[in-house]
């Protein structure tokens, strides 16, 4: 059976890994700070919004909603119409902090049903961990295996520590993990973006460099020429 693909958003990246996520499916973008998490999700937010495909974000402890709206803003490939449209925003920030984490699961399924996206980010997950300590890998063996069952593309975004390559215990579970790593070389940080595995695919591996600008978001650089 041939894999359904929705583009990544991220010039480039469609031709590493044969065309685009699997759909549905659910995706890690890990990376440290800097690197360009949070970019990468809007970028494939807008593609789905510019081809007609519902969008759902929801924040956890990262921004204030209103704040990475303003940043978001100044990107020139973002249609900034397609906010609180075709790109809505959650913030679970207050419910993680108050709630059991059956109770976070219960309302991200319940705001899925009410919006049926295509296209989801959580950002970041990763936090959570703080919160839910002893009960993080049930939390998020129970949340991907929700995600799953949805006829949806998640992109879910780990901030990693500077003695660790990548969240291992989202990696386990995930069908598809992209690296964003900022590495310096000859007195400069240069950044690259890494498919370290994409389930049912045939994707290019090792680090390839990319670029983040205002008009273009996330680049691969190769893509360029």
């Amino acid at each position: 059976m041939k894999i359904k693909r929705i583009s990544t958003g991220v010039k480039g990246l469609d031709e590493m890994v044969g065309g685009g996520f699997p759909y549905p499916s659910v995706a890690l973008v890990a990376g440290g700070a800097g690197t360009g998490k949070t970019t990468f999700a809007m970028s494939f937010l807008t593609e789905g919004a510019e081809n007609g495909e519902q969008g759902l974000f929801f924040t956890t402890l990262s921004e204030p909603t209103q704040w990475m709206l303003r940043y978001a803003s100044q990107f020139d490939f973002i249609n900034k119409d397609f906010f609180g449209d075709e790109i809505r925003y959650e913030d679970i920030g207050l419910l993680l902090q108050q709630e059991g984490y059956e109770e976070l699961i219960n309302h991200i399924d319940d705001k899925i049903a009410e919006i049926m996206p295509q296209r989801i980010v959580i950002d970041p997950i990763t936090v959570v961990k703080d919160f839910y300590s002893e009960e993080y890998r049930t939390f998020l063996f129970e949340l991907i295996n929700l995600l799953k069952n949805w006829k949806a593309v998640t992109l879910l975004t780990g901030e990693v520590a500077p003695d660790e390559p990548y969240p291992s215990q989202v990696t386990y579970a995930v069908d598809t993990v992209i690296l964003l790593n900022m590495i310096e070389e000859e007195g400069s940080r240069r950044k690259y973006l890494e498919v370290l595995k994409m389930r049912g695919t045939d994707h290019t591996t090792g680090k390839q460099p990319v670029s983040i600008t205002t008009s273009d978001g996330v680049v691969v650089l190769k893509s360029r020429f």
